[in-house]
């Protein structure tokens, strides 16, 4: 099993990364659990979730020690970073956050600038999307065509199928995105 928190502030899209990375999960026939958390303020506030995935039997879905962070924001990542589990990854926003912010030395750091690359694609409300490519590859859990059609499955679900190919687009420049 593997548990992933998703982090930032209301508004970066957090929430739906990790509603994604459920429905990757569960679209390849995993058992996933999906735990959001967010302040009273939607947009500016902290906003989190946890995503719990895996063959095996989830017993407990809070957080317990993750073993990938995603930080959209530096307060996030401050707030998560000791949450870790050793040898666990942390893909973060390289716009917002400098890698001397990263504390850990145990944990492998790929910073994304997903705003900027967003922008180059023309799309910039894509950031999430970028940002849920790079980290499905960095999973190493997941095909790039799970990756696609388990966010296209979600998306059609909420009947938003009007930017899949936006979304797809965004999705792969993540995924393709060389990390460091």
């Amino acid at each position: 099993m593997k548990e992933v928190i998703f982090a930032g502030l209301g508004g970066q899209g957090v929430l739906t990364i990790g509603l994604i990375m459920a429905e990757i999960a569960n679209h390849r026939g995993d058992n996933t659990t999906w735990v959001p958390s967010y302040g009273s303020a939607m947009r500016g506030g902290m906003a989190n979730c946890t995503v719990k995935y895996g063959k095996e039997i989830i017993y407990n879905p809070a957080q317990e020690a993750c073993d990938i962070l995603l930080a959209m924001h530096e307060q996030a990542l401050s707030f998560f970073e000791e949450k870790m589990n050793s040898g666990g990854i942390i893909v973060y926003n390289s716009d917002i956050i400098s890698k001397d912010k990263i504390r850990r030395t145990d944990v492998q750091c790929i910073g994304v600038p997903c705003a900027s690359l967003a922008e180059k694609i023309g799309n910039p409300r894509g950031a999430n999307i970028i940002m849920t490519g790079m980290l499905l590859k960095a999973s190493g859990d997941f095909t790039e065509e799970e990756g696609l059609a388990g966010m296209n499955a979600m998306f059609a679900k909420k009947g938003k199928t009007k930017f899949e190919a936006q979304n797809s687009i965004a999705f792969k420049t993540g995924y393709d995105f060389p990390g460091n």
